[in-house]
């Protein structure tokens, strides 16, 4: 059963991957680089401030960065737990890939960091901004599926551990918003 989902796996990446065009490929190695999101950052950041006083975006600030090295930390013990090498280090997978970037990353990749951060991240601004733009996560959810989807684009990782990731992250964006509220209604009490 799990290898037919592996191989099944496999060939889907072979699929997406192969889609991919000498065209698109700087478009979406811009897109995977996560310092190139750092203006779409600082305008999150600024629709967060708008929403809170001073000392709650402060507070809100460090839940997010809180959020990010958990799901950072928790997908490198995935990744050194499991073993699955990407599929750049694959062999069988790499001879019929595109690579896009100039070299693979670690030799493991289940699950994707960019996956689970960015699905994170989403989930948690989607629901902390939700009140003051109903319709925010028609941005961010796309965003964060797009940034997944990079990461089979350029080769580093299988569909798989996309998923796994925006699942991941998903559960940790909850978790840390529900956090993040908690926190929000302790420190106005005070």
């Amino acid at each position: 059963m799990i290898e037919q989902l592996i191989e099944y796996d496999r060939e889907l990446f072979l699929y997406l991957n192969g889609l991919g065009t000498t065209t698109w490929d700087g478009f979406w190695m811009f897109y995977t680089t996560k310092f190139n999101w750092v203006p779409f950052y600082a305008i999150l950041a600024y629709l967060m401030y708008r929403r809170l006083n001073s000392k709650m975006f402060v507070l809100t600030l460090v839940v997010i960065a809180l959020m990010i090295t958990f799901t950072d930390q928790i997908t490198n013990v995935f990744k050194h737990g499991f073993e699955r090498l990407r599929p750049c280090h694959q062999e069988g997978v790499s001879e019929y890939m595109r690579l896009v970037k100039s070299y693979c990353g670690g030799r493991f990749g289940y699950f994707s960091g960019h996956a689970s951060n960015s699905m994170s991240l989403a989930i948690f601004i989607s629901l902390l901004l939700k009140s003051k733009y109903k319709y925010i996560f028609l941005i961010m959810i796309p965003w964060a599926v797009a940034m997944g989807y990079s990461r089979i684009y350029i080769g580093v990782h299988y569909p798989l551990d996309v998923a796994s990731g925006m699942l991941f992250g998903l559960f940790s964006g909850l978790l840390f918003y529900k956090l993040d509220k908690y926190l929000q209604s302790r420190f106005q009490l005070k």
